[in-house]
């Protein structure tokens, strides 16, 4: 109660300072409106405020800014030309380019689809803004990067909650810009970007979503109940607080949509698309699936133009499960078919962890140029200094010798870095060839796989599944075979097809999962297998801060998941651990059960439950590989890896 009357009096207090702002006829002031209309969603307002603006360059440059954010990639906008003509290197830094980053910031993301340049633009505006004392392009730039990180340009990256912090800091006072705080970092927990301490990574996760949705609540009240921001709080409600419980779900969806609906401007489009697809996955559960497909087929109407591909698999994924639903069987392989190309053609590594060296490349060019500056300022004193004493002593011989020889010396070493720099840069060529390579033979090699998979799990059946028809027709008129047990026959080869292809597609999404990191693989995997009730995996993990190499992760996890696969189905435990530590280059995984046991005097580990494929590979890595089990008392398996 007395946090909410604490709120209550920042607000109100607030209101009249944005009232006050309102009446002023500056720029930046107006400015700052703008863009507080825009985070409101309050286009319209946002339109009228930028007329009012008398500067003709920042009135012209807000009108381009709003174009692109206005259309946000559903409809061409007619600012080409003028982006091309866009210099940043060398220009006065003032507002106007602060406003040309943000322009080329947004374009990059609503209509190239590129948001390795949009983040590029995005940080040099943020550096530039808080050199400038620019409040309000401050917190523009930090939402236009945390919108990045939301959007899952990054797996992982410990200064997301930085950008988190700055933006509360800037946030204090304007319940508009909390209100994105609370909401940005509700996206960026769930997508598990923000830390936690608990072992219980999942538990601490909804404590963080929770906490932060109670500050939402205390907020919305202060606003209007017209004001469009509700559209994305009853999102954000939906979601999160009632993720678990469809029919609350449900209610707060369509009340969204309620709200989208006298929303006939285009930069709405993208709010119905999600509201839209959310809507029909909530009804698939419900199993629906009339009405889902209904408002599945609706969220099209609203797809943005930028990622077609990506739009694709989404519907693909989400109808072929409708489809099996209402036993559309041919009409969900079918979908479930195209989803799987579009997931085969879909590069979900793009631009991923590349930002953050990109921010170090620019804080090192920040720092350069600083360096430079006071070179600069150290050499004009030296030279000056050198000046007055040749006065004084006539610019003798010897200094002119000596000053002669420093010079010599300078270009020595000047020659000296530049064969270093040249040095550096060959190094990282080759590095880079040398990962290009590792990257092709990685998808060889995956290509090669699923095309094993094909082969041998589903060529046999679609061969069998063949001669079935051919015997379908030969015996169309002649009837000796029984043709209702021939029907069902094949009618259940197709079943088993279509579970393959799943399986197959399941297999790739493992890979994907993987690649996320090893930890989070294992610790999805851990909870999945837990949510069935028959046995609980708990994971303890210390040291592992960091991404170790892709191709050691994927073979690790997969050894993990084949080590689980065993105590599944032939330990009869009820509990299991998962411990894997980093500590001083070497890598120590412990799997334990508290199952039945085996006597391993009795048990040949070079062939049972796939051991010796595992063990191959351990010696492959140059690990070790120890088995300890008890009959009644459960079994330990211990690997030890040295990491290089």
């Amino acid at each position: 109660m007395y946090f909410n009357l604490f709120y209550l009096f920042i607000l109100l207090n607030i209101s009249f300072t944005t009232q006050k702002t309102r009446n002023s006829i500056n720029d930046r002031d107006l400015l700052a409106i703008f863009f507080e209309d825009i985070q409101q969603l309050k286009i319209n307002k946002a339109s009228e405020v930028i007329f009012k603006i008398e500067n003709t360059g920042l009135k012209d440059k807000i009108k381009i800014y709003f174009e692109i954010k206005k259309c946000n990639g559903f409809e061409k906008h007619n600012a080409d030309d003028i982006l091309k003509n866009i210099v940043i290197k060398n220009r006065e830094e003032n507002l106007e380019l602060l406003l040309d980053l943000l322009i080329l910031s947004e374009n990059e993301i609503s209509y190239n689809n590129d948001r390795l340049k949009a983040f590029d633009y995005a940080y040099k505006g943020l550096e530039l803004a808080k050199k400038l004392n620019t409040d309000f392009l401050e917190r523009e730039f930090l939402i236009l990067i945390l919108n990045i990180f939301k959007n899952g340009i990054i797996n992982n990256d410990v200064n997301v909650e930085k950008y988190l912090d700055q933006l509360f800091k800037l946030s204090k006072n304007n319940k508009v810009y909390l209100f994105k705080y609370y909401e940005y970092k509700i996206y960026l927990n769930e997508i598990g970007l923000l830390k936690t301490d608990l072992k219980s990574k999942i538990d601490k996760r909804t404590e963080i979503s929770l906490d932060c949705f109670k500050k939402l609540e205390s907020l919305i009240i202060l606003f209007d109940k017209n004001n469009s921001i509700n559209i994305e709080y009853y999102h954000l409600k939906a979601l999160i607080l009632s993720y678990n419980n469809t029919e609350l779900s449900l209610t707060n969806l369509k009340y969204e949509l309620k709200l989208l609906e006298n929303k006939k401007d285009i930069f709405f489009n993208k709010y119905k698309y999600e509201n839209l697809k959310e809507l029909a996955r909530k009804l698939a559960e419900k199993k629906q699936f009339l009405e889902a497909i209904n408002y599945l087929n609706q969220s099209k109407n609203f797809e943005s133009k930028i990622t077609p591909l990506r739009n694709k698999f989404v519907y693909n994924l989400y109808i072929s499960e409708m489809y099996y639903g209402l036993n559309k069987k041919d009409s969900a392989f079918k979908a479930m078919k195209l989803g799987f190309q579009n997931s085969i053609s879909l590069n979900f590594k793009n631009q991923n962890n590349l930002i953050s060296s990109l921010e170090i490349k620019n804080k090192t060019v920040e720092k350069e140029k600083q360096i430079f500056e006071l070179d600069t300022k150290r050499k004009q004193n030296l030279s000056f200094l050198i000046a007055t004493l040749s006065s004084l002593i006539l610019i003798s011989i010897i200094a002119a010798l000596s000053l002669k020889n420093s010079k010599r010396k300078r270009k020595l070493a000047e020659k000296e870095k530049e064969l270093e720099t040249i040095k550096n840069l060959t190094l990282l060529k080759e590095q880079e060839i040398t990962t290009i390579n590792a990257m092709v033979d990685g998808q060889e090699k995956e290509r090669k796989r699923i095309a094993e998979d094909l082969h041998d799990n589903l060529g046999s059946v679609l061969a069998t599944l063949k001669l079935h028809f051919e015997n379908l027709k030969i015996n169309r008129e002649k009837k000796k075979i029984d043709q209702k047990e021939l029907f069902n026959k094949t009618e259940n080869l197709i079943d088993e097809a279509y579970l393959k292809v799943r399986r197959i597609a399941h297999a790739k999404n493992a890979g994907v999962i993987a690649n996320q990191g090893l930890l989070l693989a294992i610790q999805m995997m851990a909870e999945k297998i837990s949510s069935a009730d028959k046995i609980q995996i708990e994971v303890i993990h210390f040291g592992l801060d960091k991404r170790l190499e892709n191709t050691l992760e994927i073979t690790l996890f997969r050894i993990i998941q084949e080590l689980v696969t065993n105590i599944i189905k032939h330990a009869d435990a009820k509990n299991a651990t998962i411990n894997i530590s980093l500590y001083d280059k070497n890598l120590n995984i412990i799997i334990e059960d508290d199952g039945k046991g085996f006597d391993i005097k009795k048990v040949n580990l070079n062939n049972g439950m796939g051991i010796s494929s595992i063990k191959t590979r351990i010696e492959h890595l140059n690990g070790s590989f120890k088995v300890d089990s008890t009959l009644g008392k459960g079994s330990s398996i211990i690997l030890d890896i040295p990491i290089l």
